[in-house]
């Protein structure tokens, strides 16, 4: 008789969950800048490449699953970002609430203070909230959120200047910052060359609305971003993909 051959158990495979933290916690580790911190950008999309209609109608693409992940992102992050087109169409409150871990510093680029009193980031549960501008005193916002005002240099538009931005994030212990958007923060950030890493849902829809990245290349001879080291997770109806950014031929 054949000899009894043992059957090694498979590996447990790990959770869409476990492969994106897995993932991130390698890349910030690597990553070694003190001038600004590691910006992971992370947004729903429409298989057409829409986040919105074209009359500006909140759409909720992803699913429970894709939620999860996106608080769970949230918890690894030390900051979190949004421009002030997502707080007066959304008011997102910018928690951890479908996982377990500590609230992120929640931050808004407002470069007019058009951010109102009563938006939910200026009633956070635990943190008060940093609003990025370059505009002057706002007294009853004052009362509600830190107000971080950057002095605009010659050349600058009137608008808020990135690069000083983060740096300015960093000087304040923020080593780690998630970029919600909208699509002109996410254009921005991406014409900038400031986002390390990205994670988008895929939702299958189609909208024909406007798209999340638009216009990047405008009036630059710079090369068009690329992502490396792509993965990709399918969770309900959702494909999740997530890689390194690549900007005219090196990798941040």
């Amino acid at each position: 008789m054949c000899p009894t051959r043992q059957l090694r158990p498979l590996k447990k495979l790990m959770s869409l969950n476990e492969q994106v933290e897995s993932w991130l916690r390698v890349r910030m580790a690597d990553f070694s800048s003190s001038e600004r911190p590691f910006i992971t950008l992370a947004y729903a999309q429409s298989w057409d490449g829409s986040i919105t209609t074209r009359s500006g109608e909140t759409l909720c693409f992803s699913g429970p699953e894709a939620t999860r992940l996106t608080h769970q992102l949230r918890s690894l992050h030390d900051g979190i970002l949004v421009g002030i087109g997502t707080v007066l169409s959304d008011d997102p409150q910018l928690t951890v609430r479908e996982w377990q871990g500590a609230n992120p510093q929640p931050i808004v680029l407002d470069s007019q203070l058009r951010t109102p009193t009563s938006a939910k980031v200026c009633h956070h549960p635990d943190k008060r909230c940093w609003i990025l501008t370059v505009c002057g005193e706002n007294k009853p916002l004052s009362e509600l959120a830190a107000i971080l005002r950057l002095d605009l240099k010659g050349g600058d538009r009137d608008e808020i200047p990135l690069l000083r931005a983060m740096s300015l994030l960093k000087k304040r212990g923020i080593c780690s910052l998630m970029v919600e958007g909208g699509a002109s923060v996410i254009t921005s950030f991406l014409k900038a060359e400031l986002v390390d890493a990205l994670v988008l849902t895929l939702s299958p829809r189609l909208v024909g609305g406007y798209k999340a990245v638009d216009g990047l290349l405008a009036g630059s001879d710079k090369a068009v971003p690329s992502i490396e080291s792509v993965h990709s997770c399918q969770v309900g109806d959702d494909v999740v993909v997530w890689g390194d950014l690549k900007y005219s031929g090196h990798s941040m």
